[in-house]
């Protein structure tokens, strides 16, 4: 028994001679094992908020990842309208050219030449009628 406790005395604090003291062992052996439980509880605790915040993160994950699918799908869909819109109006026909019709009630003007335009020859070409 007595070898029990010197084996006990020097797991506890090695490097240093063994304690003869049975009460002095079995003081320090309590005070280990109460600071390991400690340093056990400690531990255990850390390890429950790691869980918990990988939970959070995984469930952030999802989030993000359902969200950037949405964006992405808004965004294709944003793309097609574009297409559609910067789509020529004869193109969307299937190559097909579509008439284009004024406004109705407005005259359109033709250009016309600059022979036509000039006026200083007029009195030659059109005498006044009296």
């Amino acid at each position: 028994m007595i070898s029990r406790f010197l084996e006990l005395g020097s797991v506890l604090e090695p490097g240093r001679p063994p304690k003869t003291d049975k009460a002095a062992i079995l003081s320090d052996a309590v005070r280990m094992v109460n600071q390991l439980r400690s340093e056990a509880q400690k531990l255990r605790e850390s390890n429950d908020d790691l869980h918990e915040k990988i939970k959070e993160l995984k469930a952030e994950k999802t989030e993000l990842r359902d969200e950037k699918q949405r964006l992405k799908a808004e965004k294709e869909k944003l793309e097609q309208q574009v297409k559609g819109m910067s789509a020529q109006p004869g193109m969307s026909a299937s190559d097909k050219l579509m008439p284009f019709i004024g406004y109705p009630g407005v005259a359109m003007w033709q250009f016309i030449p600059p022979t036509v335009r000039d006026t200083s020859q007029d009195h030659v070409l059109h005498p006044p009628v009296a």
